[in-house]
């Protein structure tokens, strides 16, 4: 077979395959829109404004660099009445472009850590220090579906 008519089976079998692919992502009524992480925290007693100062200090410093530099699309920060003494009252809220923005996800916390805390120790204990303010209830990451 010569080369030719090799590469023209190539391009054709390649084609077939596309646009087998383009059909199947056809059939469904959704395409897949970013990534979002959800935090649950609940602030103890008396400490909301304590928190929120954290937040505003250190938190949000960290996700504009994480946004300028590519990481994530966008956060932001919601309240919320708990309805008992379990749920949280904070829920703190992170975008990303897709599901492999989370690859290498240490290494850029890492990079952030030592760039806003001084180091991966210094933040580990700052995150400590936080549960005397706070307690991490759990978090949830899921993907946005755009209905077509």
């Amino acid at each position: 077979m010569s080369s030719k008519l090799k590469l023209a089976a190539c391009a054709a079998l390649l084609g077939l395959t596309l646009g087998s692919v383009t059909a199947i992502a056809d059939d469904h009524a959704y395409t897949e829109g970013p990534v979002v992480n959800v935090a649950w925290v609940r602030t103890l007693d008396g400490k909301f404004d304590e928190y929120i100062k954290w937040l505003d200090a250190v938190w949000k410093p960290m996700q504009e660099a994480s946004i300028k530099a590519g990481y994530v699309l966008s956060y932001k920060v919601l309240t919320g009445e708990p309805r008992t003494a379990d749920e949280p009252d904070v829920y703190l809220v992170i975008t990303y472009k897709n599901w492999a923005a989370l690859d290498d996800g240490v290494a850029k916390a890492d990079a952030l850590s030592k760039q806003f805390e001084g180091s991966v120790d210094a933040a580990n204990h700052s995150y400590a220090e936080r549960d005397k303010i706070r307690k991490i209830i759990g978090s949830q990451t899921m993907q946005e579906l755009k209905l077509k």
